[in-house]
């Protein structure tokens, strides 16, 4: 037998026995490792890129801000900005800038190496793309024609696919003093700015910004529940090692030090591999379109000091979650070699969770919950349910045992009762992730149909000349090729306009070619605003709530598909470190059916349970959300709720019998197999006297 007594010397003697202990684990020791390894470069990869999207939104924001600017004491320039909508509603912002005369010359744009002079225009490198794919008369007769149009650089671009015209004007022009028609597209009148220095943040790019905060929030617990799990797998073989070990000698500091290493390696590897699997995938990543197109890959990468840091945290809660599974080792080594964990749960657990229920109840009550609280308070749910968890599962196992009424029902019970923490291990990535489901599935943050001025268009034009405009309004559209029907309207609803103007009505179709012909058709009719179709009012509403979607369905996927790899190798590497059990129920007659129907009954019960029981939480959390922004829940809600529990469902089943293989693999032929350790002994015993003798 080889020789693995426990060092004598320097602590780096505990490397070279590190590496012979897992060598002497087998092809099993080595699945195990694999499947540690698998655990943490999932967690290292998903933790990077919902980094690289936190961190993305916010520099988008920020490049975004200059687009928003804030009013300036002492101008040295004017800035207006509108948007306008084209190709079915894909939004266009303008912005028209102008020197102040006498003031010092205004810092260039982001994107620009100079401020813009009059009659100079600069389109996004998306917006010219569009312009001439477009015909004329659908956008590029929107913007005056300019000789040799400059590009806007990606410093004033929020993302690859963003639409922004930018237009030099002179400080008397038209455009820039006429008060114009305002919505929440455009102010009434251009703003005095002195530079970019200070923003204003847009409601859209906020909006992104929290969203992803937010999924961070959601998903933090199961990544976290996952890489533990990667220092658990294997832990009772490595028990059994060290607590051999520890018997013969060795010191706690040594036992955790072998512990360390060997998580620490498995835990390293995989959270580099994950590493890396990120920095590939950044182009794909990219392509995920959230705030209106997709993301520059710079956005995405996190920086080589985060890069670094998120594998160095998975690795240290890897070897944290070893050595923490490890505690009977080092105070009864006896106990752990004989497989005696008399552990229990206490109610301290149920007593913690209604009290961090009870404070969440509170602080919603009290009507003080920010964004921050609400983080907060989403990280103080789930840490609630972990901790309950083990009790909940020991109550559950006690209970079946008291009511079985078969083997299947009494060997899960057992099992629940004897290793609560480990059970819930399995299914604790299930419940979370049915929390998130139960919340995102109910909770409405709003909706927008078909806006009843669809085929509305709105320009605010001066009441002096109203009606002479309207006949060139009518000239300019049917030279255009748009039917409308034009007239003046006081009462509009679409624009807001000072006394001395009055709204100058089109209607014509909703569809978007005749939109867009109308709306570039009107353009530079009246220097008092730019024209403002109905169909797209509340275009950022709405695509906020879109990408609340895009993001809470993404969240949905990403806590469901963590779950069942967290549960598929948690399940696995019970098996493998059972397999002495399971071989001694085989050698007692106990048929293969009947274990494997208690492995499942030992998941599927407390699956049920807790995973009901945390998504019914989440109904209650969105319900109450819907009550504070008086919303209701619409029909698809049901079918999406059920269909999320069902697929949950038959995912972590599915990872369950993707272990029955293995299962039948470790209990396979007990009785030979018995006899051919038992044949190899006598062999061994009769080598080693023969050797004795010729000695």
């Amino acid at each position: 037998m080889p020789d693995v007594s426990p060092p004598r010397g320097s602590a780096r003697a505990v490397l070279p026995l590190a590496w012979r202990l897992t060598r002497l684990g087998g092809r099993r020791g080595m699945q195990n490792q694999l499947l540690a390894i698998t655990a943490a470069a999932v967690s290292a990869l998903v933790l990077l890129s919902l980094l690289g999207f936190g961190l993305g939104s916010w520099q988008r924001a920020d490049r975004a801000g200059w687009l928003t600017p804030a009013a300036s004491a002492e101008p040295t320039a004017l800035q207006a900005a509108t948007t306008m909508y084209v190709d079915g509603g894909r939004p266009v912002t303008v912005v028209e800038l102008a020197q102040l005369p006498g003031k010092a010359a205004t810092a260039a744009p982001p994107g620009l190496t100079g401020f813009p002079r009059p009659g100079q225009v600069y389109y996004s490198p998306a917006l010219a793309a569009l312009i001439h794919r477009l015909p004329a008369a659908s956008l590029a007769g929107r913007f005056p024609r300019a000789a040799r149009p400059g590009t806007l650089g990606k410093a004033g671009l929020s993302s690859p696919d963003a639409l922004i015209a930018v237009i030099g004007r002179a400080a008397a022009d038209p455009e820039m003093t006429a008060r114009r028609g305002s919505t929440q597209d455009q102010s009434p009148t251009a703003v005095g700015i002195a530079g970019y220095a200070t923003t204003a943040s847009g409601t859209l790019s906020t909006n992104v910004s929290w969203a992803f905060l937010l999924a961070g929030a959601l998903l933090i617990v199961p990544i976290t529940v996952l890489a533990a799990a990667s220092g658990r797998l294997g832990a009772a073989r490595r028990e059994q090692q060290l607590a051999g070990l520890r018997l013969a000698g060795a010191t706690p500091r040594q036992i955790l030090g072998l512990a360390s290493v060997q998580s620490a390696a498995t835990g390293l590897i995989g959270a580099l591999i994950g590493a890396a699997a990120y920095a590939a995938l950044l182009p794909l990543l990219g392509s995920y379109r959230v705030g209106g197109g997709t993301w520059f890959i710079s956005d995405l990468w996190v920086g080589v000091p985060w890069a670094l840091a998120v594998p160095a945290a998975v690795t240290l809660l890897t070897v944290a979650s070893a050595v923490s599974a490890l505690r009977q080792v080092v105070v009864a080594p006896l106990a752990a070699a004989r497989r005696q964990d008399a552990r229990g749960t206490r109610r301290g657990r149920a007593i913690a969770f209604l009290l961090i229920l009870a404070a969440g109840a509170l602080a919603q009550q009290s009507g003080r919950l920010d964004r921050v609280g609400l983080l907060a308070l989403v990280v103080l749910v789930f840490l609630a349910l972990g901790i309950v968890g083990p009790w909940a599962v020991d109550r559950l196992g006690r209970l079946l045992c008291r009511l079985a009424r078969g083997p299947v029902l009494l060997l899960a019970g057992r099992r629940l009762a004897d290793d609560p923490r480990a059970a819930w291990r399995t299914v604790n990535g299930l419940a979370l992730a049915g929390l998130v489901a139960g919340f995102f599935s109910i909770a409405q943050l709003g909706g927008t149909g078909q806006n009843s001025s669809a085929s509305e268009i709105a320009l605010a034009v001066p009441r002096a000349s109203a009606t002479a405009l309207v006949a060139r309004a009518e000239q300019r559209l049917e030279a255009a090729g748009v039917h409308a029907a034009v007239t003046l309207n006081d009462q509009d609803q679409l624009l807001y306009v000072d006394d001395d103007q009055t709204v100058l009505d089109v209607q014509t179709s909703a569809a978007a070619g005749q939109l867009d012909r109308a709306v570039t058709a009107l353009t530079g009719l009246t220097p008092t605003g730019y024209p403002t179709a109905g169909a797209y009012l509340g275009w950022d509403d709405a695509q906020s709530i879109r990408d609340l979607s895009s993001i809470s369905i993404a969240v949905l996927v990403l806590s469901f598909v963590i779950a069942i790899a967290s549960a598929g190798l948690t399940a696995a590497a019970t098996v493998l470190d059972r397999r002495g059990v399971y071989r001694l129920l085989r050698l007692s007659g106990t048929p293969l059916g009947i274990i494997d129907r208690a492995r499942l009954s030992e998941t599927a019960i407390p699956l049920t349970v807790m995973a009901g029981t945390s998504t019914l939480i989440g109904v209650y959390a969105g319900l109450r959300l819907n009550a504070a922004l008086h919303t209701s829940v619409d029909r698809g809600t049901a079918l999406l709720l059920a269909g999320c529990v069902l697929l949950g469902s038959a995912g972590m089943l599915l990872a369950l019998g993707l272990s029955r293989p293995l299962l039948r693999t470790v209990t396979a032929d007990p009785g030979r197999r018995a006899s051919r350790r038992g044949r190899a002994r006598r062999e061994g015993r009769k080598a080693r006297a023969g050797k004795a003798e010729r000695s």
